[in-house]
């Protein structure tokens, strides 16, 4: 029977619910501005004047089934919308025409949210308070304030602190803000970084870094170093002794080494297994860090060569490669050496899409 069931109408408006555009219903004392209108309407499939005729006792108890649950009986919920109907073979018979939802209080009852929107609406007007520039988010992501209701007021504590405290130049693990543990702002870097774009001063804001990976730069907070594994592989080259060394990005671009040549590998094994060159090196290791490369001035004076996987990535970082050193050149990544291992080919389950602008025709 494909006739609309109590169930159907709660599903309904569920959707609407778990859309947030419940949580944006306007009554006279609401946070959010206007959602839905009310009374909703919610449309109803009945049956068809041959099944009226033909299945007379299923729609005497699908009418009943509507009645049951309806606002009339329970209180809340959905009132129905009747019509007479004149059937040839039964005669004239009331028959549910739609049903309508009268209020919010009477949706968020139907589906037993009551309780969670007086939740939100109350977490929504303690964040204005503070933070009135938030109203727009609130209003497009009502229910992450329900997502995050055990933690919220920590979330506004952070948000709080970082305000009165803009690009501290402190690691995330030295904010001082109490009750939050050492992991909390880690745990939360991508609520935070939507809720700061708001709430920050535009001039707190590094705008050229995004993603979680760049949270630290873009709110100007210290970031733990990166390091890049380097082998040495002239040992007359070595310092102090040490060929293979993993060193601060900073502090290699001091090192200015008196190499000609820098070999670029991925995998780790391939730049262990590098036999000793003459005044050459070799990092490894990096993958989308590459651009790191471009805070080492003295590398625009060597021979840098990149020997990367033959797949899309390998090439995606080649090309990453190239925007902050441009004469790189590729090693072993040519059709010639792709045909001579066929043997060893495999599939990329998620190949990179998109253009490459400083390949050359040949790769």
């Amino acid at each position: 029977m494909s006739w609309t069931t109590p169930t159907d109408i709660e599903s309904k408006v569920q959707r609407l619910w778990e859309s947030g555009r419940l949580l944006v219903a306007e009554d006279s004392s609401s946070t959010f501005p206007r959602g839905v209108e009310f009374p909703l309407a919610v449309s109803l499939r009945g049956p068809s004047p041959r099944e009226l005729a033909t299945r007379y006792d299923e729609v005497r108890a699908w009418i009943k089934t509507l009645e049951d649950h309806a606002r009339a009986a329970l209180g809340f919920g959905y009132e129905i919308v009747w019509e007479e109907a004149n059937n040839r073979l039964i005669g004239r018979n009331r028959l549910p025409k739609s049903v309508i939802v009268p209020t919010l209080a009477d949706a968020l009852a139907l589906i037993g949210k009551t309780q969670d929107a007086e939740h939100v609406s109350a977490l929504a007007r303690i964040t204005l308070d503070r933070f009135p520039e938030l109203a727009p988010w609130i209003a497009q992501k009502p229910l992450r304030l329900l997502d995050e209701a055990n933690s919220w007021e920590q979330v506004l504590a952070v948000l709080g602190w970082l305000r009165a405290n803009p690009r501290p130049g402190r690691y995330i693990r030295e904010i001082d803000v109490p009750g939050i543990d050492t992991k909390f702002i880690e745990a939360r870097k991508p609520l935070l970084a939507e809720l700061l774009d708001l709430v920050l001063p535009e001039e707190a804001i590094d705008k050229a870094r995004r993603g979680a990976g760049e949270f630290e730069a873009r709110y100007g907070l210290a970031a733990k170093p990166a390091l890049v594994r380097l082998r040495i592989l002239d040992p007359g080259l070595s310092i102090g002794g040490l060929t293979d060394l993993s060193v601060r990005a900073d502090e290699l671009a001091r090192l200015n080494l008196a190499i000609d040549r820098l070999l670029i590998v991925e995998n780790e094994i391939t730049g262990l297994a590098f036999p000793p060159l003459e005044r050459a090196a070799v990092i490894f290791g990096l993958g989308y860090a590459i651009d790191l490369l471009g805070g080492v001035p003295w590398l625009k004076e060597k021979a840098v060569l990149y020997w990367g996987d033959i797949d899309t990535h390998g090439f995606r970082i080649l090309d990453r490669l190239r925007s902050v050193l441009p004469d790189a050149q590729s090693l072993l990544m040519d059709r010639e050496t792709l045909m001579a291992h066929r043997p060893h080919w495999s599939s990329e389950l998620a190949p990179h899409i998109g253009p490459l602008d400083r390949l050359t025709p040949e790769e």
